[in-house]
């Protein structure tokens, strides 16, 4: 018997939760029970998308696209490459999270950024060049972000820092510690150019970006007004729900006016 007084996420268990993740599953017994799940928890499994958008809207100025320079040793063109990096927002399943997507990369295949509000960390899971999957974890200090993984099988610790320059240039730096070590080592460290011109630059009275408030680089329209996003995601996002994006924009627009007064 489904007890009601249950928290909102404990009946998210078996095929509840497997119906919820997968639109191909259907269950063998309890589709009334699913059914009753769904309703009450439905609320409380999406329900943390405003919160997680706003940790990561801190990463605006690194969406859109971006040439990058690779470098085992610092100041040195030795082993050097060029690569292609895209940072995309993502807000499949009404979760929020920023898409990177490396081409031509040596060390990274895509990776996928997303924030926990309760704990205030940054979860970075990355596919590397090589096909290894890490998940990364870590805190942003001021424009820094710095991001730690679990020991491999081996016991080599990996390690990368965001460094977020400008709204022109960031930084990308891999690191290892091998079992043993007591020090972090160089692995490489990309070096990335915005390519093309940004539209605008947040609070610069310039078009921002209806979705996340960010540089708005990509002109969308509903009802016959124009509005701006920033990237390929943010106008999934808008397509998909125009009136209510628009209305998380003007409630977040009165929280910050709310803020300065």
């Amino acid at each position: 018997m489904l007890k009601t007084d249950a928290a909102p996420n404990a009946c998210l268990t078996g095929e509840c939760r497997r119906a919820i993740v997968s639109p191909f599953f259907r269950p063998r017994r309890y589709a009334a029970w699913g059914i009753v799940c769904l309703t009450l928890s439905a609320g409380a499994l999406f329900a943390g998308r405003p919160a997680t958008q706003a940790g990561l809207e801190r990463f605006n100025s690194l969406i859109g696209e971006w040439r990058g320079v690779g470098q085992p040793r610092r100041g040195s063109n030795r082993g050097a490459w060029r690569q292609q990096g895209e940072w995309v927002w993502d807000f499949r399943d009404d979760s929020a999270a920023i898409e990177y997507r490396v081409n031509d990369g040596k060390l990274v295949r895509v990776g996928r950024l997303t924030y926990d509000p309760d704990s205030q960390a940054y979860r970075f899971l990355v596919d590397d060049a090589q096909g290894v999957e890490r998940t990364y974890a870590g805190r942003l200090d001021d424009k820094k972000l710095v991001v730690e993984a679990p020991p491999d099988d081996d016991g080599a610790v990996n390690r990368i820092t965001v460094t977020l320059l400008n709204d022109k240039r960031t930084l990308v730096l891999h690191e290892q510690r091998k079992a043993g070590q007591q020090r972090f080592s160089r692995v490489a460290e990309v070096g990335y150019t915005r390519k093309g011109v940004r539209l605008a630059r947040p609070g610069g009275g310039q078009p921002e970006c209806i979705v996340t408030g960010g540089a708005g680089t990509m002109q969308v329209t509903y009802l016959g007004k124009a509005y701006y996003v920033c990237c390929s995601g943010c106008r999934q996002a808008f397509e998909d729900d125009p009136a209510g994006i628009i209305a998380e924009a003007a409630e977040r627009r009165k929280q910050e006016r709310a803020k300065k007064n």
